[in-house]
């Protein structure tokens, strides 16, 4: 970058000024105490023998993180992206992909209810107390499929006094404006209740020079009601009601790449308008994407003293519903769209009792249920006007592909899970400064589930010939017209935990743990031929060690963290290279690396906080794997032709190295003003963002730095935010163009620089 932006410099000058103005050797200043609930209970994050990221509801709102995909900046080893089918979640390199039969590998999870599904990681955020990152199997106090880390996120609860605050943001590049509203406070002696609203707007920061729409066109209103009831000494209960709408138009797509000038052919001999395809925040699609969002929750938590111990039941009820289009040939012309919807439903029952802490021996146990239904169906449409049919008769030199005109291929899914656990986890302490922690869960799940894929008209006529074609598209028609599957499957695991802890000294904590988990198999939605129906469960065993310290005279913290984990049956979903996703299991995988992270009070009022990790991923045994286009098939031999070997390889989304930084300062100007800015940046080693490893989609390393300037008075703020002021060009996803040529690439772009203006009051 030829200048540094003004407001990396304005933040800068500020911490330098501080640190002049008060000398590191004058004196130490004592950092404030996090407290996480990552193990059930409220203790300091210092305390948790796990490799764990925290970050306070204050943080979030400052930083101006709305979603998960915002958080993945500041956290490492934490990656979400948006498909143009799916959205995945990953921790350390593990996450799932491309269907919606999987549940993610990474739990998300709000104020103890499991959030599973793909579509609920795109919910904004609303009104957080504390957002916590928990990496590697948390198998036994989350336990629900969270092999690769768990997502810990709590809302802000209402308080006893009266507190209401508005706030709202303004960006112009984008148009954004946000407006958030929160009123809190009793409504009895013994009741307290606390209201959240979020409205959000977008006009996007993608031209789509076709049809002259700036996208995604984003619109999103969230609304929370919270009510706390006392009804005793010994007896609280609390209820939460929330429903969500966030819709999109548009995507954040463009064609990044055109080796053998696909665009030409569509204009010169289809008479299509053309395409570019530079990264340069302009696309050209004609197929109306959007999609359509409603989630609904219903949360109930009842805390009951039993004696000297606590009673936890929570209960709780989650639904959503979508409608996307998506325009998956990403191009201008009329070739073919995809047409999705779905209904989830989820109720969830959690009894946990729990010792007061602090005995010989400190313990939790409970019982889990849960139950699911899912519903989504699927079409894609090649309607009378698309130059689909044309242009494959014309590449393959076949009249047969004619008959793909009119024509559709609805799919029809269903699956629906029953799941119980019991679990419990005990620590015993047997010295002053020597714990061991023993736990284990047991977990039953059985699960039914059905694919049908139908070919149908929708304006042309099917037949024989549409059959052969859509056979030659990768649509397996052994059945006649289609397919039509269905499936059970009754798993049980038991997965133990072991953890060893060691107060080195007052100011050190040593810790050594062993942890297995387990994710349930179960049924693909996406796939298009017969033998990518089912996929097995997914099992890991981890080995981690670590250290957690304090020096400086409590003006400092480092932790670190050596992990070790092999993963047998990796669930795996690659781009069957037509118009579908192929699952399976990639038999064995080991991830490793090393992970540090700490804060230090360096003067008065400034604070740097500073996370590295360094992870190694490689596939053991891969050997059926889908091959990118142009790969030389070396892998296993099905009936579907022969696949490829990733054995060896290192997988999507494994950046070697990460490395966060950052500084904040708090700086009386009066008695009744003070200044805050707050500088974080963040450091991506190269990577492959494709699925299927295409070399042509491994992207450089890059930094982004994002920063905040403040002044706040008591009952207001005013502040100026600013979000990749290195105005990086970042590419979160990438793939070959479905049924173009081997080397048209498209990719999910990240905004450019954007500084926006953000105001609070505070009554």
């Amino acid at each position: 970058m030829s200048m540094i932006h003004p407001l990396i410099k304005a933040s800068l000058t500020a911490a330098i000024a501080s640190v002049i103005a008060h000398p590191l050797a004058a004196q130490t200043f004592a950092l404030e105490e996090v407290v996480v609930t990552a193990q059930k209970r409220a203790e300091s994050l210092q305390d948790v023998p796990i490799s764990v990221s925290a970050m306070g509801g204050e943080k979030l709102a400052d930083a101006g993180i709305e979603k998960v995909s915002d958080l993945a900046g500041y956290v490492p080893n934490l990656h979400m992206t948006e498909t143009g089918l799916s959205t995945q979640l990953r921790v350390r390199g593990i996450g799932s992909g491309n269907d919606q039969g999987f549940e993610q590998s990474v739990g998300q999870y709000i104020d103890g209810i499991y959030y599973g599904r793909a579509q609920l990681i795109r919910a904004p955020f609303l009104d957080l107390e504390r957002v916590e990152v928990l990496r590697g199997p948390q198998s036994i106090l989350f336990g629900k499929n969270s092999v690769a880390g768990a997502l810990n996120m709590t809302t802000a609860k209402p308080t006893e006094e009266f507190e209401a605050e508005i706030s709202g943001a303004y960006e112009p590049t984008t148009e954004m404006k946000e407006v958030t509203a929160i009123v809190s406070g009793a409504l009895a002696d013994n009741l307290f209740g606390r209201i959240a609203y979020r409205s959000y707007e977008e006009d996007g920061y993608i031209e789509n020079t076709l049809t002259n729409d700036d996208e995604p066109n984003r619109d999103e209103n969230a609304l929370r009601a919270t009510l706390v009831w006392d009804a005793s000494a010994d007896l609280s209960i609390t209820l939460k009601a929330e429903r969500d709408t966030f819709d999109v138009k548009g995507r954040q797509i463009e064609i990044i790449e055109d080796e053998t000038n696909y665009s030409g052919v569509l204009s010169g001999v289809f008479g299509a308008p053309a395409f570019d395809h530079d990264l340069d925040y302009k696309r050209q699609a004609d197929g109306n994407d959007y999609s359509e969002n409603e989630l609904e929750n219903y949360t109930l938590t009842v805390d009951y003293q039993l004696g000297e111990n606590t009673l936890t039941a929570v209960t709780g009820y989650v639904a959503y519903e979508f409608e996307d289009n998506c325009d998956c040939d990403y191009s201008p012309a009329e070739v073919f769209t995809v047409l999705m919807d779905e209904e989830y439903s989820q109720f969830s029952q959690e009894i946990r009792l729990a010792s007061p802490g602090g005995e010989t021996v400190d313990w939790i146990a409970g019982a889990f249920y849960q139950e699911n239904d899912q519903e989504f169906n699927d079409a894609i449409r090649v309607t009378n006007t698309s130059i689909l049919p044309a242009a494959l008769s014309n590449a393959f030199g076949s009249p047969v592909f004619m008959s793909l005109q009119g024509t559709a291929t609805p799919r029809h899914y269903e699956q629906s899970s029953e799941t119980w656990a019991v679990f419990a986890q005990a620590t015993w302490n047997m010295t002053d400064t020597l714990r061991l922690t023993l736990g284990g869960r047991y977990t039953a799940e059985d699960k039914e589930g059905a694919r049908s894929i139908d070919i149908t008209s929708i304006g042309g006529t099917v037949d024989a010939s549409t059959v052969i074609a859509y056979g030659a598209l990768g649509l397996d028609t052994n059945q006649g017209s289609g397919h039509d599957l269905h499936g059970d499957r009754s798993e049980s695991a038991f997965t133990p935990l072991i953890n060893l802890q060691w107060d080195v000294n007052e100011d050190v904590m040593a810790y050594a743990s062993y942890t297995t988990g387990f994710k349930a198999g179960g049924f693909s939605a996406r796939a298009n031929n017969v033998g990518s129906f089912e996929f097995e469960e997914e099992q890991v065993t981890s080995y981690e060690v670590g250290a957690k310290s304090t020096f400086a005279d409590g003006a400092a913290e480092l932790n670190i963290a050596y992990y070790y984990t092999e993963y047998e049956d990796l669930q795996i979903s690659q781009f069957d290279g037509a118009l579908g996703f192929n699952v399976g299991n990639a038999k064995e995988s080991v991830v490793q690396g090393i992970e540090l992270d700490g804060r230090w009070a360096l003067a008065q009022g400034l604070t740097l906080g500073y996370a590295a990790s360094y992870i190694d991923f490689e596939y053991k045994d891969f050997t059926n794997g889908n091959c990118y286009p142009g790969q030389t098939p070396d892998g296993d031999v099905t009936p579907y032709g022969q696949l490829c070997d990733y054995t060896g390889k290192s997988a999507q989304y494994t950046p070697k190295k990460t490395v966060n930084l950052s500084l904040d300062y708090v700086y009386s100007l009066t008695d009744a003003l003070e200044l805050q800015s707050t500088l974080d940046a963040q450091y991506l080693d190269e990577q492959n963002i494709d699925p299927n490893l295409d070399p042509r989609n491994q992207i450089d390393a890059y930094t982004t730095v994002n920063a905040r300037l403040a002044v706040n008075a008591d009952k207001w703020s005013v502040a100026l935010v600013g979000k990749n002021l290195t105005d990086e060009e970042i590419v979160t996803y990438a793939g070959k163009v479905p049924l173009a040529p081997a080397g048209t690439e498209y990719g999910f772009v990240k905004n450019a620089r954007t500084v926006a203006i953000e105001g609070r009051l505070r009554f």
